[in-house]
């Protein structure tokens, strides 16, 4: 992460995240009336404020759409392969089979069988909901390409709508999986068609009237910083809401956490490396890769609590996934950013 894309936040952004994250956490315990009274800001189970922040993280990127970019995604296919059957055809099954591994198994002795299973079909709503909002923030800081990244979002969202349901289902024997349609809906109008919308009516408005020299050096870059700001917020409201419920269950978090950090690393491996052996070019490869390896935590919580109740095991393992996913996916995005180099010289052997 380069200082001409978060400055001051460049070096210290995962000690920022931690500190929201513990500042959240302390809000919760020490004035439980403001999670109390943010709770009452929702609407089909997505908080408005949240909503709002991420609108604030996502809209300076919509910005940088050329949506030329959108509509020429179609002739490089290969990220849309990539990202789809990552997504849907190996991503829910290996959640499963390492949240099964670990709880079941690995920690057998410290984990009531009745809660472990709890725990795996949490982690298996995680699992089958590849992310629709902070995928953006994980794009725009790992130099992913904006415009095809909402494409593969875009996709995936389509496919949410009628895959989710009978995946959850299939992996945990439920026959009656109830996905709460408002919320899923909701959250793709809020997190992918506003800002979407936004940023083509600003683009195209400011750059017939200014220019496109103007737009970019002056316009856009009033936002700097805007994206990092509002995923700071975001992780202070979210965690105020689970303090509680985060410090009466340390152990129980840190086993449930091994098995979903160990998920998150494998499916962006999987699919950067995937990207490598298909030529995908790393702007592509990139965030094809962070829409697997994070979660649509918003579509888990909410189906979590709406099937299982809010103090139950699967529904604390849907907050588990919230609590690493952050600190987690930075560490992905430097990742990324340190094999983008090997991904240009791919590019090089190709053209020569």
């Amino acid at each position: 992460m380069g200082d001409k894309k978060i400055g001051f936040f460049a070096r210290y952004l995962s000690l920022w995240v931690l500190l929201c994250i513990a500042l959240g956490v302390a809000i919760g315990t020490a004035f439980p009336s403001v999670p109390a009274a943010l709770e009452r800001m929702q609407y089909a189970n997505v908080s408005i404020p949240v909503a709002v922040l991420i609108w604030l993280m996502i809209y300076p990127m919509m910005l940088k759409v050329d949506f030329k970019s959108i509509v020429n995604a179609g002739k490089k296919p290969k990220g849309l392969f990539l990202t789809l059957v990552i997504n849907w055809l190996v991503k829910p099954f290996t959640m499963y089979l390492f949240a099964w591994f670990f709880l079941k198994v690995v920690f057998a002795a410290f984990i009531p069988g009745e809660l472990s299973t709890e725990y795996i079909a949490g982690a298996v709503l995680l699992g089958a909901a590849p992310c629709t909002a902070m995928v953006f923030v994980w794009s725009y800081l790992s130099d992913g390409d904006p415009g095809y990244t909402v494409v593969q979002v875009a996709v995936n969202d389509l496919v949410i709508l009628v895959a989710f349901a009978p995946i959850v289902a299939f992996l945990l024997g439920v026959s009656d999986v109830n996905v709460p349609m408002d919320t899923l809906l909701l959250s793709v109008v809020l997190f992918v068609l506003i800002p979407l919308a936004a940023g083509f009516i600003s683009r195209n408005l400011i750059i017939r009237n200014k220019g496109k020299e103007w737009f970019d050096n002056v316009f856009c870059k009033k936002f700097d910083g805007i994206t990092e700001v509002g995923l700071l917020l975001t992780l202070v409201i979210i965690f105020s809401f689970q303090g509680r419920t985060i410090l009466s269950n340390p152990v129980s978090i840190l086993l449930i956490a091994i098995p979903l950090i160990i998920q998150t690393f494998f499916i962006f491996f999987l699919g950067i490396v995937g990207a490598k052996l298909l030529n995908v070019p790393y702007n592509i490869a990139a965030p094809a890769s962070m829409i697997g390896a994070s979660n649509f935590f918003e579509l888990a919580v909410a189906v979590a609590i709406s099937l299982f109740g809010l103090s139950s095991g699967a529904t604390l393992a849907t907050v588990v996934g919230v609590l690493v996913e952050v600190p987690v996916m930075l560490s992905l995005v430097k990742i990324a950013l340190s094999m983008r180099n090997s991904f240009y010289k791919e590019n090089l052997k190709e053209a020569a």
